[in-house]
């Protein structure tokens, strides 16, 4: 497993685990976050509250990454994220994810993702 694997392996772990301290420890300083269509947001405190946010919203959350490429500056992934919501229901989407890294740690985190369907009721 690549150092860059092993990130991702934790990087979701902690993710999953709603974990936002772990997930902050990852990323540098200067961190610039974005998720689906939402507007960027910058530095560790605007992440951990955006992520924060965002994790209130959701019971539970479960990656499955099927297949990454990459160098040493940046890193992409793909993959479906089982979200369960608060009612108990799931629902299963398609990601994909771009790294940037300043060294070890992330610089830039985009995630693609149709989030729509996650807070639409669910039948």
């Amino acid at each position: 497993m690549t150092d860059r694997s092993r990130l991702l392996a934790e990087l979701f772990a902690a993710i999953d685990a709603k974990d936002t301290a772990a997930f902050l420890r990852m990323l540098s300083p200067t961190a610039v976050f974005r998720f689906g269509a939402s507007p960027p947001v910058q530095g560790k405190d605007a992440i951990g509250a955006a992520v924060d946010a965002f994790f209130s919203s959701i019971a539970a959350i479960r990656h499955e990454l099927k297949n990454q490429l990459g160098g040493s500056s940046m890193l992409v992934c793909e993959g479906d994220v089982t979200y369960t919501r608060h009612d108990g229901s799931t629902i299963t989407l398609p990601f994909a994810d771009f790294f940037e890294f300043d060294g070890d740690l992330i610089d830039g985190y985009r995630i693609y993702i149709e989030i729509a369907p996650l807070y639409a009721p669910s039948s």
